[in-house]
């Protein structure tokens, strides 16, 4: 049986005192990491008893199914209907890159606290929940690139690498950028999607104005040479002539 709550954790009677307590282990679980937070961290940060703590959260396991459970099975379900309705290949291997970033930007902290828990768990019941829904998560990338390359839409490659390529760019993110940068992160997906599907070689001269004008410049001075190669023959065979 829970310890009874003391007067003092009226502190959190207004709101939803459930969501509060979850928004401060989701802070310190991404900031601290979900080893080095306590259930008693927790219970100061929110500046109540652990007696009030352990009446919504009596272990941290119950704390790792609402942290990292809840919100992995959130991006599952966000990203798959995203994803779901795209029409090509490439439109949705780019939903599914725009969804996952869009999820990030507005819930940063549970990617940030969902990671940490994830990676630093032990195996146990509920880790192995999270991992199938990760699993779900990956194999609905991997799945847009395999259609991409069983169409042609995509040249042939390594599906499962493209996907950890793709992904490592997602988890990679959360730690550089900013809110407060120049690009979103969507906008920053954008150009990491059309640095994969388009590399960083220019597709033809008329993408790059100068590139082009040297093109252009060196056609020209290789055809000008073998005409006045052979216009010399010529003149001098009229010469010889008179």
């Amino acid at each position: 049986m829970a310890p009874r709550a003391n007067a003092s954790d009226s502190l959190l009677s207004q709101g939803n005192r459930e969501d509060q307590l979850l928004e401060i282990a989701r802070r310190l679980f991404a900031n601290r990491g979900f080893h080095a937070t306590s259930l008693r961290d927790i219970a100061e940060a929110a500046n109540i008893t652990k007696a009030a703590l352990y009446y919504h959260f009596p272990n941290k396991d119950e704390l790792y199914e609402r942290v990292v459970i809840q919100s992995l099975d959130a991006l599952v379900q966000m990203v798959g209907a995203d994803v779901a309705r795209a029409h090509t290949p490439t439109d949705r291997v780019r939903a599914f890159m725009r969804s996952s970033a869009h999820f990030l930007d507005m819930h940063r902290e549970h990617w940030l606290a969902g990671a940490n828990a994830f990676r630093e768990a032990g195996q146990t019941e509920r880790r192995g929940v999270a991992l199938h829904l990760r699993d779900t998560y990956e194999r609905l990338l991997r799945r847009c690139i395999s259609e991409g390359i069983d169409s042609g839409e995509f040249r042939h490659m390594d599906a499962a690498m493209t996907t950890r390529f793709l992904l490592s760019a997602l988890n990679y993110v959360t730690r550089w950028h900013s809110p407060a940068g120049k690009l979103n992160v969507k906008e920053v997906m954008d150009q990491f999607v059309d640095m994969a599907l388009l590399g960083m070689t220019t597709r033809s001269p008329m993408e790059m104005p100068q590139a082009a004008a040297t093109v252009a410049t060196a056609a020209a001075k290789s055809t000008a040479k073998p005409a006045a190669k052979a216009a010399a023959p010529i003149a001098s065979r009229k010469k010889s002539k008179t």
